[in-house]
């Protein structure tokens, strides 16, 4: 299967995107995440969620026809996989992402120095509810199998329903962010985890945001791929269209084109 080759445009549409994605993540969780004695102290999640999901939706919307909306190097990785993006476009896909994190990152700290500065400009952490690196990674790898595999269900799938795909997408990171936040900042996204503890120099452990995305993600192609596109019911065959019957040339009941006349048995 030969893939179609990327170019500038998609290149650039990966990092505004992600730049855009960052900097609203990190704006929201600056100014609805405060720090106590626990990890939900002062904290408005919901808010959180909704802010990155819709945020998510929206450069879906801009940027998906564009580059396919990725924003994220764990959906380039899973792309990959399935053959739809080429390893020279891919591995350009997550420099930019990367470059859009730091650049969201940057803005946010330069609009919010002093507010953000407790809570690290929304970098990462695994919290001291979870008993180590290990769940804080098991989060981040269940919260990025829940995401990727969505967009494999609604974008790769023959079968899927592509117009509710942006949509799917960032309800899914709503909750997942919701569930997810208290417990590891709810990064799910390799970029956007690196843009912020590049910016603040607060790394959070490191291995459990790359390594959890990377599992979940290769996870979530294994489900699609030998569940999902395996288990579903063959694609239909679209009903044939039938001229009306002036365009037939009068009251006949045949076909107007006669590749679509049904022979009678």
């Amino acid at each position: 299967m030969e893939l179609e080759q990327k170019g500038l445009s998609a290149y650039l549409a990966e990092l505004i995107g992600t730049f855009l994605l960052v900097f609203f993540i990190t704006s929201v969780v600056t100014l609805y995440v405060s720090t106590g004695a626990q990890a939900s102290f002062g904290s408005d999640f919901a808010v959180v969620g909704f802010v990155q999901g819709l945020t998510l939706f929206g450069v879906i919307c801009m940027f998906g026809a564009v580059s396919g909306g990725h924003f994220n190097p764990a959906v380039t990785l899973a792309a990959w996989t399935i053959k739809k993006i080429s390893l020279i476009d891919g591995v350009i896909y997550i420099l930019a992402q990367l470059s859009g994190a730091v650049l969201g990152a940057l803005l946010t700290k330069g609009l919010l120095l002093d507010e953000g500065r407790s809570v690290h400009y929304g970098a990462g952490s695994v919290s001291s509810l979870l008993s180590g690196n290990v769940a804080g990674a098991a989060v981040e790898a269940i919260g990025v199998f829940a995401l990727v595999l969505v967009i494999l269900a609604v974008v790769f799938s023959e079968r899927s329903l592509k117009d509710w795909g942006p949509l799917a997408i960032g309800l899914t990171f709503v909750f997942m962010v919701m569930v997810g936040g208290p417990l590891t900042g709810a990064c799910f996204n390799p970029a956007r985890w690196f843009g912020a503890a590049l910016v603040s120099n607060e790394w959070g452990g490191v291995w459990p945001y790359l390594v959890g995305p990377l599992v979940g993600a290769l996870v979530a192609v294994g489900v699609w791929r030998f569940i999902i596109e395996a288990g579903g019911a063959p694609p239909t065959e679209p009903p044939q269209r039938v001229a009306p019957a002036a365009a037939r040339g009068g009251k006949g009941a045949g076909p107007a084109d006669p590749t679509t006349t049904t022979k009678k048995p």
